[in-house]
């Protein structure tokens, strides 16, 4: 399922979109009091990841990802699969903006999975 929170996610799933290959990532900053999302981003980054999809970004993060050329998607939920397929066929539009402030979904329960590859 995908996360509604993307530093504070436990794991990232990069997703190959042409061949469906997953690889998932552990999240090791969603517990850092400061800074999980930027962390976070950087992790992506270092992956050579085209686009993000995720539930929610904060400011930090979308800065991030802005300055690095990253697309990120915003509003995704529900399942990897179908969210992979919503995006090849272009049904979710690139984020212009954070979605939530900084410090989002500090200290609630982790649930799963989210981000990725996509292109």
């Amino acid at each position: 399922m995908v996360d509604s929170r993307f530093g504070r996610c436990s794991y990232f799933v990069v997703v190959d979109v042409d061949t469906l290959e997953l690889e998932a990532i552990p999240n090791v900053s969603q517990s850092m009091s400061h800074g999980a999302g930027v962390q976070a981003a950087k992790t992506i980054t270092n992956r050579g990841i085209h686009a993000v999809l995720t539930g929610n970004i904060g400011p930090n993060a979308y800065q991030a990802f802005s300055v690095s050329g990253i697309r990120v998607v915003t509003g995704v939920s529900g399942k990897i699969r179908e969210a992979v397929t919503k995006y090849r066929n272009g049904e979710f539009k690139e984020a212009g903006s954070p979605t939530v402030g900084g410090h989002f979904g500090r200290g609630r329960g982790q649930r799963t999975s989210r981000g990725g590859r996509w292109m």
